[in-house]
């Protein structure tokens, strides 16, 4: 029996999985850690913590499992996009990483859409500068720490950090790489017109590759941290969605994955790539070779529930906060909820943007609240589906939906009414350091493609098919729309007043 190694870097722990070459799991292990937020909006971590985490969770993943560490014969990387790691001439680490979540580039978004355009920018990268991204990041280092700029040699993302201390080697996948906003999405490798505008040295940047590709071997170095042995190849694997879209199996058009955790992302893969004209979705490169996907992210999906929960029902468990709800009509009796409670990214993105329940009358009861947030949620994931139908992806035929938001089955059918699609749940539980092993599986020639690995692999264990309740869900979803257009000044004026 031979095995692969999966390795999930996010923001708060590194996952190690090990699977074997039929698509089980046998062990599991992390390492956490924090981040800092050394000033408002500022999000840092350094990269250091990433590499001795991915160390320690290898170890423990082998002293668990019992597995001989000859038998492991690949390893795949995935994680937290976006992020910037700078690396001196060295590979020494210039300064602690920008991560996904900082938000400090608003000027240097700007000052990309002066140099490139916005509408240029958008078609050549599928995507409108967003201080998420990694290209504004590089520009605020330029702007602001010149003598660190001066010093660069490298630019890296998180994973790809690991995976130069796994091989020595600088390289990239392409979904990671297209998520940087440096990325000629069509053509599948860095813009020379974006990259020539923002005055970027493109030595610094990696080479790229597809998820299956292998990119380098472990060193004796990594070796001796990781009690694996030399030379054991690893593959470029993919950021943390597109990894999670292998793991669930929504690699193919028509099927759609849905990540209902703290934030909502709906995830659809596509043949051929496909920008929404206005960059309202994430247009990337897909981690299957060849591939693209649309992705649309909303900031508090289930993490709503959770503050309607500690806020108004503290110590109440999800099973007995829910239950009650199930008797409410479908509409909540005329009340909607706004699901903005830390800004929105898709379609709205306005950090300004605030949540809220519409139409409280002393009919509402608690219960009344609780499916509104359920449903507040659903129309919020509607927006991005309904955008990605808009961009030519017509034929949605199945939602593969993960997450803890899925354990409720209220919640589940709710979204197959307001969604209008299946929504199926999958055996596969561990999202993205699974799909990073199948890309280790593929890449070792286990399978001939990531299509195959996942039509093997991956399997429907329950379905939720839209009800009787669609009707009435179209209705109110146009009236949703409307709210967010009509509250923007209030959001905006109720900001000027907090500011003061």
């Amino acid at each position: 029996m031979t095995y692969f190694i999966g390795i999930d870097s996010s923001t708060t722990a590194t996952k190690a999985l090990l699977l074997t070459e039929t698509g089980e799991v046998v062990g599991v292990a992390s390492s956490t850690y924090d981040y800092e937020t050394p000033k408002p909006l500022w999000s840092e971590q350094r990269p250091e913590l990433w590499w001795t985490a991915t160390a320690a969770s290898i170890r423990q993943l082998l002293a668990d499992t019992g597995v001989a560490p000859t038998a492991v014969s690949g390893i795949g990387l995935t994680g937290q996009m976006h992020g910037l790691v700078l690396l001196g001439k060295n590979g020494d680490v210039l300064r602690p990483a920008l991560l996904w979540n900082d938000q400090r580039t608003g000027a240097e978004c700007d000052e990309m859409r002066a140099l490139i355009g916005k509408q240029r920018l958008i078609d050549i990268t599928g995507n409108d500068a967003l201080t998420g991204f990694t290209a504004p990041k590089i520009l605020w280092v330029k702007n602001n720490e010149p003598e660190i700029y001066g010093r660069i040699a490298h630019i890296l993302l998180p994973k790809d950090y690991v995976r130069y201390k796994l091989t020595g080697e600088f390289a990239t996948d392409k979904a990671g790489g297209a998520g940087t906003q440096l990325f000629d999405v069509r053509q599948r490798d860095w813009s020379k017109e974006v990259v020539t505008k923002l005055s970027i040295d493109p030595a610094w940047l990696p080479k790229t590759f597809e998820g299956t590709a292998v990119t380098g071997h472990l060193t004796p170095t990594a070796a001796q941290a990781t009690g694996l042995p030399t030379g054991i190849p690893v593959v470029a694997g993919g950021g943390d969605q597109a990894a999670n879209a292998v793991g669930t199996g929504a690699v193919v058009d028509g099927v759609v994955a849905l990540s209902l955790g703290t934030s909502g992302v709906v995830f659809a893969s596509s043949d051929v790539p496909i920008v929404e004209p206005d960059g309202r979705l994430h247009a990337f490169c897909h981690a299957v070779p060849g591939k693209w996907h649309l992705m649309g992210v909303m900031l508090s999906a289930a993490g709503s529930l959770r503050w309607y929960r500690d806020a108004l029902a503290p110590g109440v468990d999800f099973d007995t906060l829910l239950a009650p709800a199930a008797d409410v009509p479908p509409g909540s009796e005329g009340l909607l909820f706004l699901p903005y409670l830390t800004g929105e990214r898709t379609p709205h993105p306005d950090p300004l943007a605030r949540g809220g329940f519409i139409g409280l009358t002393v009919r509402h009861s608690q219960p009344h609240l609780t499916r509104a947030v359920l449903e507040g949620v659903a129309f919020g994931l509607r927006d991005s589906l309904e955008l990605m139908r808009g961009a030519g992806l017509a034929n949605i035929t199945q939602i593969r939906a993960s997450g803890g938001g899925l354990r409720s089955p209220l919640w589940r059918q709710i979204l197959a009414d307001v969604l209008q699609a299946e929504i199926v749940t999958v055996n596969t539980t561990e999202g993205a350091a699974y799909g990073a092993a199948v890309l280790a599986l593929v890449g070792a020639g286990v399978f001939a493609s990531v299509e195959a690995a996942c039509a093997a692999l991956v399997r429907v264990t329950g379905r939720t098919e839209p009800g009787g309740d669609t009707a009435v869900y179209n209705q109110l979803y146009p009236i949703y729309q409307q709210l967010y257009p009509a509250l923007k000044p209030t959001f905006t004026a109720l900001a000027n007043v907090t500011r003061e």
